[in-house]
Formats: structure tokens, sequence, C-alpha cells
């Protein structure tokens, strides 16, 4: 009998650690050990920020200070350190979990009645059981799938040759920042979205600088555009849309992500579009819980750890809400980055709430001309007394500073108090203090 069992490896395996340095007997179940630390190691946020950490330099390399040639970025060098870096990341991983005492089984783990897990024909029993089996690329209908000419994340990031010219159907994060690493590279880059715009979440005045920041850099937008059929055609993505008929050399499909639910082997659990939890993670099966991707609430890495973390404070007696509000957001997008944290215009202006809005633009600092960074941004939000409530950023490392306003919404903070700080000068951090000065 285990304390806790933790179906799937990825940010689970944080609690998981956690939980056996606190004493308790716990198992890791993992189906691919060569697969340990989730989407976010192997197939996402990793794998693509190294590309675009490359990518940005190609794009820095356009300033007419430099003297260029015709040699581009080596895809297939780049995939191969980046597969090094994960490697060494299961290693590390895996040593953490037997450091601290955890039991790693490699299996398919499915949870069946009265929180029996099981996992290679055998049954296991546990106390308590955390699902975090993650999420799988969506693809919608009439796209034929076959993984070379139309293809997703798990593919676009194992390149080892760069296309001629590539579609990418999907405006979110993963749409954002692949646009961004194949235009930077000199890749003819099509977006497809079925909206005017690329998102419907951001500020106005973000959206729109965010907007022309992607077009400079070379991505065409195909707008108000819907992929009727996507088929292969001599070895090319043949596209079917409500303008017309479209080729590339290759299609991304970056329409979001599905939570994979079939870890589920009984009724007693809930599953709708993913499995069902109440505000504390925990399903309809008592002592069962599902965090991450998987519960359909939040697909972010940091989300899940913070979740995982969560549940086992809850399952050792420190039971407390996360607001996820407070988690942060962002879109690593080149040659500026979008961030959020916290209440922002769309849902204080859909939930009616009184608040107080200031903006600051980065042109107003000197170092933005330095940098390419003039049409970026700051948005701060706070309530009728001043409390802040929330921030949308677009700026260089926007997902590092972000974090000043995470920590002001933990600590509660009212803009006069932090308004005491010292920013550097000079830095792009200081825009918060300028944009807090705005606050009336």
């Amino acid at each position: 009998m285990y304390d806790i069992i933790f179906i799937g490896g990825g940010l689970n395996y944080a609690g998981a650690v956690v939980a056996a340095k606190r004493g308790l007997k716990v198992a890791l179940v993992e189906q691919d050990m060569e697969h340990i630390g989730g989407t976010c190691l192997n197939n996402g946020c990793i794998p693509s920020k190294h590309f675009l950490h490359l990518a940005e330099t190609e794009a820095k390399l356009k300033n007419k200070a430099f003297v260029r040639h015709k040699d581009k970025l080596k895809l297939e060098v780049a995939v191969k350190e980046k597969d090094e870096v994960v490697h060494k990341a299961h290693r590390s991983i895996e040593a953490q979990c037997m450091s601290a005492g955890v039991e790693l089984i490699e299996g398919k783990g499915y949870i069946l009645d009265d929180k029996k897990v099981k996992v290679n024909e055998k049954v296991l029993e546990a106390h308590y059981v955390i699902l975090g089996t993650g999420s799988s690329p969506f693809i919608p209908q009439g796209i034929e799938y076959n993984g070379s000419s139309i293809i997703t994340s798990d593919e676009v990031l194992n390149l080892k040759d760069f296309p001629q010219n590539i579609a990418i159907y999907g405006s979110g994060a993963i749409g954002l920042e692949m646009a961004s690493f194949f235009a930077a590279c000199g890749i003819e880059t099509s977006l497809i979205f079925r909206h005017e715009h690329i998102s419907n979440k951001i500020h106005p005045t973000l959206l729109s600088s965010l907007e022309k920041a992607l077009q400079n850099l070379g991505v065409k937008f195909l707008k108000n555009t819907t992929i009727l059929e996507a088929t292969e055609h001599n070895k090319r993505a043949k596209i079917t849309t409500n303008e017309g008929v479209l080729e590339f050399d290759k299609l991304l499909v970056a329409t979001g992500r599905k939570p994979s639910t079939d870890v589920v082997k009984t009724d007693t659990i809930k599953v709708s579009r993913a499995i069902e939890t109440d505000e504390y993670f925990e399903t309809s099966m008592q002592g069962v819980y599902a965090i991450g991707d998987c519960n359909g609430k939040l697909q972010l890495a940091h989300a899940a750890r913070a979740m995982v973390l969560n549940v086992v404070d809850t399952i050792l007696g420190k039971k407390a809400k996360l607001n996820l509000d407070n988690i942060p957001k962002f879109i690593y997008t080149l040659p500026l980055q979008y961030a959020a944290v916290g209440l922002t215009k769309v849902n204080l202006d859909k939930s009616r709430l009184n608040y107080k809005e200031a903006y600051f633009p980065l042109s107003a600092l000197a170092l933005s001309h330095l940098t390419g960074a003039e049409q970026g941004g700051i948005v701060l939000y706070t309530d009728p007394e001043n409390f802040i409530i929330g921030a949308e950023l677009l700026a260089p490392h926007a997902e590092e500073l972000i974090g000043i306003i995470t920590t002001a919404l933990a600590g509660e903070m009212d803009k006069d108090t932090l308004i005491d700080a010292v920013f550097a000068h000079p830095t792009f951090s200081e825009s918060i203090d300028r944009v807090l000065r705005r606050v009336q």
C-alpha cells in the first residue's frame, strides 16, 4: 500500500519528490521514462525556447551594424543540442526522484474503482492518487495529420531541414512562437487564424503592437480564414480554406491541445472535455486528484507544478485554495514577448468590476530605441483603493518582468507599497515604476 501514487511523469514528479521527502511512501508511474518531465520538457516550452533564443540572434543580426553572409541557423545542429539538453534533464529528474525515495514505475497507468491503479497488469493500491497525464495536440476535423507535410508541435521541434515555406494554423502560444521562429530565420511564414485578430484576450494597444511586430518580422497574416480540409499532395500540404486552395511545404497544426483522459477507467470519476475536479483539484472519487493539462483548467507547466504542490500540501494537512488568476501566462514572440498575470482588461470588463488602468509605453525609455522595443508597453490594473490586481506586458523578456507583478499580487500590495522599490537604470523593469506613478 502506497501513501500516494502519481500517474504521469510530467510536472507530477515535483509533487512526488516533495511527498517522498516528507516521509510518504510514493510511486510515480510514467509510461515512457524517456519522456519523463512531460510535454514542456520534451515537446514544448524547453525545446521551443532553445529554438527561439537562436532565432532571436538571427533577428538581431539583421541590424545594419552587422555584415551578414548567406549562412543561416543550422537546424540539424539546433535539434541535436536540444536533444542533449532534454536527455540530461531526464537523468536529472530520475536522480531527484531516486534520491528522495520515489519508486519509479515504467508503464501505462489507469485509475480503477476504489483508488486502485493498474500498471503492467498489476493492481496497486494507495491512500491517494494524483493524475497528471497531460494533453495531446488537437487536430480539427478535415485535417489529415501525417507527421511529415502536416505536422504538430511534436514534429516541428525535430525538423532536420528548413522548409521553403510553412503555414501555421492557430494563433495561440504555440502558433505565435513558431511563427516568430521561422520568420526570424528567413522562412516564408503564413499564419492562418479564424478571426480578425490573433487574440481576443490581449489589451487592444498591446495587441496592435504585437501584430505589427510579427508582420515586421515577416509573418504573413491570413486572418478570418478557416481550414476546411488539409491533405498531402506531392509531399506538400494542400489546404482548402474558406478563402480558396493553398499549398505549402509544411502545415503546422497549432490549434490547441486536448486533455488526456484515457487514464480514467471508472465511472466514479466524472470526465467531460477534461477530468472534472473541484477547486482543490479533487475528482468526484474521494482521494483522487487531477492536476495540470488533464483537468482542463490552465495548460501551463508552472500551473501544473503549482497544482500538484498544492495537492500534496492538502494531503499533508495544509489545505489552501490556489488562485489560478495569479499564475502568470506568457507568449514568447519575437522581438518582444507578451505576459500577463492577475485580472486583465478582457476579464475585468466582462465581470464589470470597478478598476483603474494605467499605461506606460516603452518608447519613453531610451533603452527601447537601442533594443527594438519601441512598440512595447505595460498596462497595470488596480482596484479603486489602488491595490494591484493585474498587469499585461509587451516587452523584452516580459516572462521575467511579470514576476515582479506576480510577487506584488502574492503580497497583496497596493501601488504605494510597490512604488517604494527602486528599479535599476537602464532596464525595462523601470517601466513598472513609471506605470505605478501613472495610477490616479
